[in-house]
Formats: C-alpha cells, sequence, structure tokens
C-alpha cells in the first residue's frame, strides 16, 4: 500500500547489521530551509498499455506542467531556497542506449537551470504506482524484485550525473514513500543497498534516507539511522499529511471510500460543525454516480469517522505532538533538527477540478504545519507548484496563490 492509502502506521523493533564502509564519511556541507516541490516535471509519461512495458517519445506528456527559469526565479525571489524534483525512475530504466543518455542529459540540465535560478536541489526517485509495470512491486519491493537491478544502476547513474554539480547544492533521495510496513527489515535492505551504490559513484554528494510505510512519522521513528550514518554526508525525511480526513478531503485518488465525496472539512476542528459538514457531503453525493448501495455505505463510514474528527477538534498541538515524535527519535539518535527534512505537506484545495477544502482552513492548515515543523528546526518542501496542491493558481497564468505563500511564510515576488 501507499502512503497515501494508510491512515495509521505501526511501530516495529528493528535490528540490522552494520554496512561496510565505502567511502570516508563526509560532513553535511549545505543548508535547506524552505522548499516546493516541482512534480511533475520529469513525471505524467506516455506508457503503452500491457503487455508491453515501454514508453512512447519522448515518454512525457507534453502537455503536463513544467516550470520555466523564470518561474525558478519567482520562486527564489518568494523566499524559497530549495526545491524537491520528483522523476518517475520508469523511462530511465526502460530505455537504453541514446534515448536513455537522452533522457539523463535533458535531466541535468534541468539541474542547471535550478541551480542557475539560486535554489538548492533534492532529486527525488519517485516511482510511479498506477504504471502497470514499472512500479514499486517490480522495482523496490525487494532486492530480489524483477527490476532492482536495473533500479539500482539508475541510481548510481544519477548519483554520478549529480556529482558534477557542486556538493553544497544537491542532494539524492533514491526512493519516495516506500511500501513496506514500518520497521520491516527488507526496506533497510533495499535502502542501504541504494545508498551504498550512491556512495560509491558519488564520495561527497548528500543522500537522503527515509522510512518505511510510506515515508510517513510511524516509519522514520520505526528506522534505526545508525548503519547509513558511515555513508554521510546524509540526512533523513519524512512526509505529513495528517490528519488525512482533512489534508486528502475530496482526493478521488484515496481508496478509502469516505474521501471522494468528503468537503468542508474545517481547520482547525473547532472551526466548524459536524452537521455543516455531512450536509455538504450530501450535497456532493447527490451528483456522485457511484450506486445506492455504495453512497450509503460511504456515508455512514463518513458519518463515523467525521464525528471522531469533531469530537477530537484537532489543531497546531495536534500537528505539534506529531512531529515532536520525530524531534525525540532524532534527539534519541544524536540527529540534528536541521538533518530531518519534512519533504512533502499540503492539502488539496477546492477548484475548477475538486470539491476538497474550503481556502481559509487549507491556508490554517497549512501555516500551522509550516510553523510547527520550523518550531521544531526541520526544513520543508511544500507539496506541490502545481495541480490541486499546488502553489500555482492554475497552468496558464501561473499566477501564485497568495494566502498559501503567506501561510508558508514567503512573499510573492
Amino acid at each position: 500500500m501507499r502512503r497515501r492509502d494508510l491512515l495509521l502506521g505501526t511501530s516495529a523493533t528493528l535490528a540490522v547489521g552494520a554496512v561496510t564502509r565505502v567511502t570516508q564519511a563526509q560532513p553535511l556541507s549545505w543548508h535547506i530551509q524552505r522548499g516546493v516541490n516541482l512534480w511533475p516535471w520529469f513525471s505524467l509519461t506516455r506508457e503503452f498499455p500491457a503487455p508491453r512495458r515501454d514508453y512512447d517519445w519522448p515518454p512525457f506528456q507534453t502537455q503536463r506542467p513544467v516550470p520555466t527559469k523564470q518561474d525558478l526565479q519567482r520562486l527564489k525571489a518568494a523566499g524559497f531556497d530549495f526545491v524537491r524534483l520528483p522523476i518517475d525512475p520508469g523511462p530511465f530504466v526502460a530505455f537504453t542506449g541514446e534515448r536513455r543518455r537522452q533522457l539523463i542529459a535533458t535531466l541535468s540540465a534541468a539541474v542547471s537551470d535550478i541551480l542557475s535560478a539560486g535554489l538548492t536541489l533534492v532529486l527525488n526517485v519517485q516511482t510511479n504506482e498506477a504504471t502497470h509495470y514499472w512500479n514499486s512491486r517490480v522495482l523496490t519491493a525487494s532486492r530480489s524484485a524483477a527490476e532492482f537491478p536495473a533500479y539500482l544502476k539508475l541510481i548510481g547513474d544519477v548519483a554520478e550525473m549529480l556529482a558534477a554539480f557542486p556538493s553544497d547544492r544537491v542532494a539524492l533521495e533514491p526512493v519516495n514513500e516506500p511500501p513496506q510496513a514500518c520497521g520491516a527489515p527488507e526496506w533497510v535492505a533495499v535502502q542501504r543497498a541504494l545508498l551504498t551504490t550512491a556512495r560509491t559513484r558519488a564520495p561527497n554528494l548528500t543522500l537522503v534516507a527515509t522510512g518505511s510505510c510510506g515515508s510517513m512519522v510511524s516509519g522514520l521513528t520505526a528506522l534505526d539511522p545508525r548503519p547509513f550514518e558511515v555513508l554521510a554526508p546524509i540526512i533523513y525525511t519524512f512526509h505529513f499529511y495528517e490528519p488525512y480526513l482533512f489534508s486528502h478531503q475530496g482526493a478521488p485518488w484515496m481508496g478509502e471510500p469516505v474521501y471522494r465525496a468528503l468537503n468542508d472539512v474545517p481547520w482547525p476542528g473547532d472551526a466548524g460543525s459536524l452537521e455543516k459538514t455531512l450536509a455538504a457531503v450530501r450535497k456532493r453525493m447527490r451528483s456522485d454516480d457511484r450506486p445506492q448501495d455504495s453512497k450509503a455505505a460511504a456515508y455512514a463510514e463518513t458519518e463515523k469517522v467525521l464525528k471522531v474528527y469533531f469530537d477530537a477538534a484537532p489543531a497546531r498541538p495536534f500537528v505539534d505532538s506529531y512531529l515532536q515524535q520525530v524531534a525525540d527519535w532524532g534527539r534519541h539518535y544524536g540527529i540534528a533538527p536541521s538533518r530531518i527534512l519534512m519533504g512533502e505537506f499540503g492539502a488539496l484545495r477546492s477548484d475548477h477540478r475538486y470539491v476538497a477544502s474550503g481556502a481559509r482552513d487549507r491556508a490554517r492548515y497549512i501555516e500551522d504545519v509550516r510553523k510547527s515543523a520550523e518550531s521544531f528546526g526541520f526544513p520543508w518542501a511544500f507539496w506541490n507548484l502545481f495541480d490541486g496542491m499546488g502553489i500555482v493558481t492554475d497552468d496558464v497564468s501561473r499566477r501564485f496563490d497568495a494566502p498559501i505563500l503567506q501561510a508558508l511564510g514567503v512573499q510573492a515576488p
């Protein structure tokens, strides 16, 4: 299961052996604070249907929003100091020869554009779970996964490409939201292999490690970081979307039936009422094309979970309690807060595509999560520049959402 399909994580005791030192550990030489994700620059592909496993050329959809050099400069002017760039590994492992070299060259050019804008980069290899073949099942589920050797080679090649750039301006995050259970030893083995390969090819490159069960807080706190410390410079990352009833209300990609019609959930929880939100859900369900019995079951479940939500009335202390777990984990292992990146957070907005959170509620939630992370000393990367969770209000004008920029503590350029 993916992180966005999980509502709860479980911790497990983890015992792993030491790793072989592949190079002299290097100190962390970079500093980041406020960032934004740049999906889908190297995502949204043109794959052929099964049983084929290849992609059209060029492999990325031409109509997807891609940041321009001016967009990158505007992010820097607004007050962001780094970006996190997700790339879909599918095309990079499916193509070989000259086309593979062209893809790496195009990615290298994007890195150059990012750095030229004055931004630091975290490059994240982000598997597309919606694809019929090149997903985590065949790439990173285990060391024996069918395409793990190809994925391992890709990580080495990307690390070597990044090694050509200033070591204080780039970092590599080899996997996004690993699906293994919290504390799973197999994830430790997979991550160790990937990071060791990257370190061998790029001795000074900053690497990014994460916990399993979708990079949630519970995944990071179940991770013993000591086997990875010999691979320094290294930082650690987690994602934060709790409570999902707020951040993912109205998200059609969520598997649980409550999310599709869920809307008008307030933040903080006491800013609205159960009755008002349920009325909004009923209105939304009237236009839902699901069978009536499915809608009835979904509404009954929605009523139940929303009662829990409003009884709990989550607010800033709720966020603080989650991030305190991360701070305690870092303190236990002697990892400075500046080495713990909140790599994703955000909430779906209501617009012409989605019926989700209200604009003021969304801004309040984003501000609370951002301020909580900063209070613990964690750098953060907002999800996202584009799409329904983005800063850009539409892909044509590229206008920034001023209240969201304010919630993030930056300003319109």
